[in-house]
Order: structure tokens, then C-alpha cells, then sequence
């Protein structure tokens, strides 16, 4: 489903061939935000066609390289995807976070260990959070406020997580995991 909307919410913007889909799709670093499998777009892209949510533009043939057909987006196009943007808007999915389970057993296990992998997590996060805040940077003059705020949005949630990977982090390595009784120290950055 979202690699669908992603396509019809492109094809809003401008009639375009699938690989350029895949280009914008990856200079917006929408595949950082939501499982979108490039593999998945081409099959899409027919699915939809097929049911007559997009319809060809035209088809660029050239001697060295694969033809190049240009989509644009229908009218029911545009109905699904106003129904798959609200979808997305209604859904309130819980995070389960691959090292939640982990955490919660983590204190049976040798905090060294935990430290190391902690390590690299957190370059990391860094990379992440450094990335998403420069796609948002690049884009301000390019993509329309929703864009911007899903793209700070990214950012935002990746200094969460390096905040909170960096409190784990000083937690392991003064081998507090098993201790009992005290909150958090909050501050640590």
C-alpha cells in the first residue's frame, strides 16, 4: 500500500516514468521513512495501471537504452489515492523497537558485549540524524510543508533515538542494567 500511494502522490506532482519515480523517491530518502522495496515499484506501477488508476503519457524509445514509459495519474487514481492517504492518517500502529525484547533480558549478558554493539548503533544514529536534518535542509526550497515537516520529522525522531541509544550506552558501560530502584538519569546526552 504505500509503495502505491508513494507512486500516486508522485504522479500528483508530475507525470513521470518509474525510475525517475525511484530516483525522487530516494533523493526525498522516502525509502529512510516507510518499507518501500524499489523492487516492488515496477509491479506497482503495472497493478495500477491494470486497474486504470495511471495510464500512459507516452513512451520514450531509444536506441541504447530500454524504452521509458511515462505515467500520469487518473481520476480514480486520484480517489485511491485520497482513500490510501487517509488510511495512513487513521492508522496508530505501536513501535516495537528490535532491541526492546533484547533490553529486557540485556542484564543476563556480559554489558561489554552490549557496550560494543551499542558503539556502533550510535555512529550509527549519528549518521541518521545527520542525514535526515541535511535531506530537510536540501529540500526546503523544493518540496511542498507537509514534505518539510515529514523530513524534520525523520530528523526529529532520529535525535530521539541517539539520545536514548547514548543513556543506554552510559548505563551499560557502568553496568546498571540489573540495578533496581532509581530513575534514569535524564541528563545524560
Amino acid at each position: 500500500m504505500s509503495m502505491k500511494l508513494a507512486i500516486l502522490g508522485l504522479l500528483l506532482e508530475r507525470d513521470m516514468h518509474p525510475y525517475e519515480m525511484m530516483l525522487v523517491m530516494r533523493d526525498r530518502a522516502m525509502d529512510r521513512i516507510t518499507k518501500l522495496q524499489m523492487g516492488s515499484l515496477y509491479y506497482a506501477v503495472d497493478q495500477l495501471a491494470k486497474s486504470g488508476q495511471i495510464e500512459q503519457v507516452e513512451i520514450i524509445r531509444s536506441i541504447d537504452r530500454p524504452d521509458k514509459t511515462i505515467y500520469r495519474i487518473t481520476g480514480s487514481g486520484k480517489s485511491l489515492f485520497e482513500q490510501l492517504l487517509l488510511q495512513q492518517f487513521r492508522k496508530n500502529d505501536a513501535i516495537f523497537h528490535p532491541m526492546y525484547i533484547a533490553l529486557a533480558f540485556s542484564r543476563h549478558v556480559d554489558p561489554d558485549k552490549i557496550a560494543k554493539l551499542l558503539e556502533e548503533r550510535i555512529r550509527e544514529a549519528e549518521h541518521q540524524v545527520n542525514l535526515a536534518y541535511q535531506v530537510y535542509e536540501e529540500h526546503i526550497p523544493s518540496v511542498s510543508r507537509a514534505a518539510l515537516h515529514l523530513m524534520y520529522g525523520k530528523y526529529e525522531h532520529s535525535m530521539t533515538e541517539l539520545k536514548w541509544l547514548k543513556r543506554l550506552y552510559s548505563d551499560v558501560r557502568a553496568h546498571r542494567l540489573g540495578d533496581v530502584g532509581e530513575p534514569l538519569d535524564l541528563n545524560v546526552q
